[in-house]
């Protein structure tokens, strides 16, 4: 394998590092402004905003995971990873669309839910974010460490290291404009390296050749396309993870709070596309290193990559994957701190400490970038326990599916309020964790209520997904069609997929909980308080939350 000298790959480093601060320079100002750090005045246009969508849900991580996905199940591994994360981007805007219009100059979905419903509300979804953004910065630190480990002779702390210091160099400067225009630079470069690399690696392999005496190494699930093991533990549980980070994670909502209200369809769309194509094909190269037979380095499958690079790219190519995938885990790292300060100064400091009406910009920009330096040393210390990255995407986006009902409902319905949306997350999170975790025994009578409840989630994700494009009635349609074809089928089984089925638990639980708690409510909730609950901080004349019509 080719690996760079420690000459080479500082200069590498220096170099992007070096031009993405200087691009956080040139926007810099010298009177900061909150809102600006925080949504970039809720005005960006459609190129910039686009490619940011793109580049936040392209990460390094995605990469990896797709590669694992396809050496794990073979063929279909990165079209399930691929396609479902690509129609989950699809299927933000819709609900997106709603969410501008009731709250056009909000900053975090938590700071609208506190508008909407309360404290306990807010700190759900707001603790929620930070845990998750916190483990995507420390899982792109870790495959920023694992790649230069892999291509240098810096040891992987060092790797981490050096590329949390990198992103936060340039992001602490200006905030979530450093973030969208270096993605925007970013996604450039990526995927024009894309079209370029990938293709390179299959053919200096031997493909198509290679394929045809490889068949041997696959076992019959990993050359079926249609393989029922890839999808029930990876196609399913990846469409209600994805779905939940799609509502409930604060780097979209960041995007989608700072482009232009006219520009969210075109821009989820497009980001959509541009998504699919990358990861699905990044992620070929982990069927590739499956048909060679390659065994990933030091046992470990986020290794792939780095390792098929390496293997088989020249020199010259080999340092534009380096600059690739660096830029990759940049743009989501970058992203993940806008996102963590934008919570700490808006739902920690600016609602929760001072309050809206006391609230100091200029306090509250030093809070946010105090904050992008805690994350990353916490982020810093995570990636040393090298966990799966998969493994843990999958799991949080899981764990956030107890919040998509009562978050999307909460902007449609009048009706929910502050105790139903609590109570049915906390229910759903208690029934999420034993079936995740099989905390209990899943065969006899328990098993086969978890998978009853599971089934009821199936309708509500493809009800929700419905909802969004076509309304409630075909949505309702969609979803009592889905729980009664599947029940037959999946009653009975589904609890032998844990993932899976404690995702659809918590997505059944917390729409059923929600629901009866908020149905019988006599008084309904005015959407235009929302409005004048949120908005920019150099606002005092803010309505306190507890006024009429909460």
């Amino acid at each position: 394998m080719v690996q760079f000298s420690t000459l080479v790959i500082v200069s590498l480093l220096v170099a992007f590092y070096g031009g993405t601060f200087l691009i956080s320079l040139r926007i810099g100002k010298k009177q900061e402004n909150a809102d600006g750090f925080m949504t970039a005045g809720n005005k960006l246009g459609f190129g910039v905003s686009a490619a940011s969508m793109t580049a936040t849900w392209i990460w390094a991580s995605s990469m990896y995971a797709s590669a694992t996905s396809g050496y794990t199940y073979g063929i279909s591994g990165p079209i399930h990873y691929g396609l479902w994360g690509a129609l989950m981007i699809l299927f933000i805007y819709p609900f997106g669309q709603r969410i501008r219009k009731v709250a056009p100059k909000a900053h975090t979905l938590a700071e609208v839910m506190y508008a909407r419903h309360g404290r306990s509300s807010q700190l759900m979804l707001a603790g929620s974010n930070i845990v998750g953004s916190l483990i995507s910065l420390m899982s792109n630190f870790l495959a920023g460490g694992l790649l230069i480990a892999l291509l240098s002779p810096f040891n992987f702390i060092q790797g981490v290291f050096i590329v949390a210091l990198g992103v936060l160099l340039y992001t602490l400067w200006s905030g979530f404009r450093a973030s969208v225009l270096t993605d925007f630079v970013q996604l450039i470069g990526m995927l024009g390296a894309v079209a370029v690399l990938v293709p390179f690696i299959f053919f200096a392999a031997g493909f198509p050749a290679a394929f045809e005496p490889g068949a041997g190494n696959l076992t019959a699930e990993q050359g079926n396309f249609f393989s029922s093991v890839a999808f029930f533990e990876q196609g399913a549980p990846y469409i209600a993870a994805v779905l939940a980070y799609a509502i409930g994670n604060q780097t979209i909502a960041q995007r989608l709070f700072a482009v232009r209200e006219d520009l969210i369809k075109p821009t989820f769309i497009t980001a959509t596309v541009g998504y699919g194509a990358t990861v699905i094909g990044v992620g070929m190269l982990g069927v590739l290193a499956l048909y060679l037979g390659i065994e990933p380095m030091d046992g470990d499958v986020n290794n792939l990559i780095p390792q098929m690079a390496a293997s088989y790219l020249p020199g010259i190519l080999l340092a534009v994957f380096f600059v690739m995938i660096i830029g990759a885990l940049s743009s989501t790292a970058d992203s993940d701190l806008a996102a963590l300060s934008s919570i700490v100064m808006t739902d920690v400091y600016g609602q929760a400490v001072a309050g809206k009406a006391n609230a100091n910009p200029r306090r509250m920009l030093l809070i946010g970038r105090v904050t992008m330096i805690v994350a990353t040393a916490a982020a810093i210390s995570l990636a040393s326990l090298q966990l799966s990255i998969l493994d843990l995407l999958v799991f949080v986006g899981a764990l956030w599916g107890a919040l998509v009902f009562p978050v999307i409902a909460s902007f449609y319905w009048g009706k929910v309020t502050n105790k139903a949306f609590t109570v049915s997350v906390l229910v759903a999170l208690a029934a999420f964790l034993p079936v995740r975790f099989s905390w209990v025994p899943m065969d006899g009578m328990f098993g086969i209520l978890s998978d009853i409840v599971a089934v009821v989630g199936i309708g509500v994700v493809l009800g929700l997904m419905t909802f969004g494009f076509f309304g409630l009635k075909i949505a309702q349609i969609v979803g009592g069609l889905a729980i009664v074809l599947s029940a037959p089928f999946a009653i009975g089984f589904l609890h032998d997929y844990p993932t899976l089925s404690g995702s659809l638990v918590a997505y059944a639980v917390s729409t059923v909980v929600c629901y009866a708690m908020s149905v019988n409510q006599r008084e309904t909730f005015d959407f235009e308080l929302i409005k004048q609950r949120t908005g920019d901080f150099d606002d005092d004349e803010l309505p306190a939350v507890g006024a009429s019509g909460k």
